[in-house]
């Protein structure tokens, strides 16, 4: 099949001389006048506007000429390069899927570069007609002015104008001339292009119909008939690598073989590069016992590197189309390989890296093999033929490698090779059942996807490692927001974007990445009210990382606000914040979310109206909770206070906008609805200062000193210097009562609310033992029995 010498011009630069002259004709000024004093007056002030815009119209003339020049000639070496695509396109078989594929993409990526580059031509015209309009009624005007009463200054001036009016509208006339010949020209090439595209994007649907809908004769068919398949694919396959078949083509199998010659030249270099280096040349004191574990994979590895940038500087200086083609693509094979051999040695320690690398072996030899397939556009007959036992070994290899080597490498390289094991089996089914091209684009898609993620892994273990080293868990969010975004917004929208990006390299691969975008933005479900695809809902689950890691910072910064403000009062105030946080922000990413799955504003206010009067009725109680929680929340009880509630004492733990949650002293966790918090009598005990007054009532006998009483528990009480009574508040000792068998007092102290059974208790003890030191009796109930 003969391909042509890439004409296409740079879109960049037909894109720049196109809006270059369109700011020519923009930026000239409108000369125009005003109401002057008298006629004269507006004469003179024409004529001297009319002159400054014909000086700056001449002036610019030729260079304005000079690039419509060029953009002709772009327009025109557009209009070549679509024939010579139509030639290639028309003129391709069916059984040639891969040329089918390029000349396709070849087609539509042109079709979709001129669309990026279209240019407001016929705007200007029309803004030029209606210059050249104007122009003609200032001429009319100047023409009908009658000369009786004119002087002649203004006699001379009127001539004057009108000579520069009659120029001006001659050139605006021209230029107009030239923008209709460049928009008859561009609207050729637009319908010619626009007319390959479609015809491309039928034979993109007959590809993919082949594809993933009628596949061939099962191999096991073409085994009973093998030396017939054998003879088609052997005539196919000579007609189309025959040297005398294209003849000057640089798609001629002479080419192809020269250039594997040179590529593989390139490969040896860089090989023999990096093994003098790191073989001879490194110094001695890198040359650790670490580092000569893994010296091979790091040879390989620099190698492929330096192999990609030869292939690219070769590419971006040379024009054969084959060559930039094979290049391109042993470019991206380049990179799936050194970013898994990278991985391993960031990851994996010596001993492991052998096993690790033998691991991954048959896959990356698969894709090598697909990716030669690709290159050199594999007739389907061929691929049909040698590619099922093919992909049959490499399943059984991959099989003895996990067999081997499955217990000596980390444990996420060993999930990812069962994967790959599994993908080996799914794709030999369907080659084995016809689906040959279908099996080589599931293989080419999970090499692609497991770099993707070899690439991601090592990223998300470079950024633990290096929050742990930094102790980033224990500093406030003023130091770690950016270091949050990467590692918990960065690294998931990656991972998501990974499994589409994937899909489109793969497909890329046959150059069927038109045909995949289409799937992307496929509307599986299209209603009216609503509209679903793959890349809506992508959009909608990476935002969903987004706004939860906006919630999470926003709220850790309000804390730390409330803290620096009040600490007292920083976790009920946090609270409150959290809950005014995730409103706004998953009402946001709920919007925005509905936004961009098209839903229909007047279908959510039809749904919403129905369900109102239900909800309204359903939610009573919630809103009432809610109406309650949010004003506790405002104060009346914060977390952390000590409440009583229906003799129950506890400390509150969680307040939301529905319920409240205390554990008990007995530790028991209570939850509260919050408008039954509100009925009951509860009380609050540390809402003021935490202290709480205490009565400890005692007895003394009849008789007793009752002042010297008073002193001398008051003195020993007060000399306890107890930690949970608040000694800013004087203890006093207070007679109560005549009782039966005593003199009753209370001792009247302030306690900490939380701790005052305990302190209660270390009070009764002193007041026992002071009055047993002093002397004084204490009474108890006697009773006298007489017995008759």
């Amino acid at each position: 099949m003969n391909y042509f010498v890439n004409l296409q011009p740079k879109p960049s630069d037909m894109k720049r001389f196109i809006t270059v002259i369109l700011i020519l004709l923009s930026t000239l000024q409108i000369h125009a006048v005003l109401k002057e004093k008298d006629l004269a007056n507006t004469l003179t002030i024409l004529r001297t506007e009319l002159t400054s815009y014909y000086r700056e119209l001449t002036a610019q003339q030729d260079r304005r000429q000079e690039m419509e020049n060029r953009i002709g000639k772009q327009l025109r070496s557009v209009m070549l390069q679509s024939n010579q695509n139509a030639l290639m396109l028309y003129s391709q078989q069916q059984d040639y899927i891969f040329d089918l594929t390029y000349a396709c993409h070849e087609a539509t990526e042109l079709y979709h570069q001129f669309q990026q580059q279209q240019a407001p031509f016929k705007m200007f015209l029309n803004k030029t007609n209606v210059d050249v309009a104007r122009y003609d009624s200032l001429i009319i005007s100047l023409n009908e002015m009658p000369q009786q009463i004119l002087n002649e200054k203004s006699k001379k001036d009127r001539e004057a104008c009108l000579i520069l009016a009659t120029a001006i509208r001659n050139l605006l006339y021209e230029n107009g001339e030239q923008l209709g010949e460049f928009i008859a020209y561009h609207d050729a090439t637009e319908s010619r292009l626009r007319e390959l595209n479609d015809y491309a994007q039928k034979r993109y649907n007959d590809i993919q119909t082949s594809i993933f809908k009628n596949g061939n004769d099962s191999y096991i068919s073409t085994l009973i008939n093998f030396s017939r398949e054998w003879r088609r694919m052997t005539r196919i396959v000579s007609k189309k690598y025959n040297p005398n078949q294209q003849r000057g083509s640089q798609w001629d199998s002479v080419f192809i073989f020269g250039l594997f010659i040179s590529i593989i030249v390139y490969a040896i270099i860089a090989t023999l590069l990096n093994q003098v280096f790191f073989r001879w040349l490194l110094p001695k004191r890198f040359q650790t016992e670490e580092f000569k574990k893994k010296r091979r994979c790091i040879i390989m590895a620099t190698t492929t590197i330096t192999f990609a940038v030869i292939m690219g500087v070769m590419m971006a200086t040379t024009d054969q189309n084959f060559f930039i083609m094979a290049s391109n693509l042993l470019v991206e094979y380049a990179w799936l390989l050194g970013v898994i051999l990278i991985s391993l040695l960031l990851r994996v320690n010596g001993d492991q890296i052998n096993s690790a690398f033998r691991i991954y072996t048959p896959l990356l030899a698969i894709g090598f093999i697909v990716f030669a397939i690709r290159i050199i556009l594999t007739p389907n007959e061929l691929v049909n033929i040698i590619f099922p036992p093919i992909l049959l070994i490499c399943t059984i290899w991959q099989w003895i490698m996990i067999g081997r080597h499955n217990k000596n490498i980390p444990r996420s390289d060993m999930f990812y090779t069962y994967i790959s094991l599994g993908v080996f089996i799914f794709s030999t089914v369907m080659s084995w059942a016809g689906y040959t091209l279908m099996a080589v684009q599931v293989l080419i898609w999970w090499i692609m996807q497991l770099t993707c993620i070899l690439t991601i892994t090592c990223i998300r273990l470079y950024l633990k490692q290096y929050g742990e080293r930094h102790g980033l868990d224990q500093k406030p969010v003023t130091q770690t927001w950016f270091y949050r975004l990467l590692y918990q917004v960065l690294l998931p929208v990656t991972s998501v974007a990974s499994v589409m990006l994937s899909i489109y390299w793969a497909a890329d691969v046959f150059n069927l990445s038109d045909l995949c975008w289409k799937a992307f933005n496929y509307k599986f479900v299209d209603m009216e009210n609503l509209k679903l695809s793959l890349i809506s809902m992508a959009i909608v689950v990476c935002l969903w990382f987004f706004f939860s890691y906006v919630s999470k910072t926003s709220l850790d910064f309000l804390r730390m606000h409330f803290k620096h403000a009040d600490a007292s009062t920083a976790e009920s105030r946090s609270v409150m914040g959290r809950n005014v946080i995730q409103v706004l922000v998953w009402g946001a990413w709920f919007i925005i979310s509905l936004t961009i799955m098209d839903v229909s504003s007047t279908w959510i206010v039809v749904i919403s109206g129905g369900l109102s009067t239900g909800i309204g009725f359903a939610m009573k109680d919630i809103i009432e909770n809610i109406y309650y929680g949010i004003t506790l929340m405002a104060g009346r009880i914060k977390v952390g206070d000590w409440i009583e509630v229906d003799g129950t004492m506890g400390r509150v733990t969680s307040i939301n906008y529905t319920s409240t949650i205390v554990n008990s002293l007995y530790g028991e966790v209570i939850t509260f609805q919050n408008s039954q918090l509100f009925t009951k009598n509860y009380k609050n005990l540390t809402r003021n200062h935490g202290y709480v007054l205490a009565l400890v009532p005692f007895g003394v006998a009849y008789g007793s000193n009752v002042k010297k009483v008073q002193d001398v528990v008051e003195k020993a009480v007060t000399n306890l210097h107890h930690q949970w009574v608040d000694n800013r508040k004087a203890i006093k000792v207070v007679f109560t009562e005549f009782a039966d068998s005593s003199v009753n007092m209370k001792l009247i102290v302030w306690v900490d609310a939380v701790k005052r059974i305990y302190v209660v208790s270390d009070i009764m003890s002193c007041i026992y033992q002071t009055l047993r030191d002093n002397g004084i009796e204490i009474p108890f109930p006697q009773r006298d029995i007489h017995m008759k």
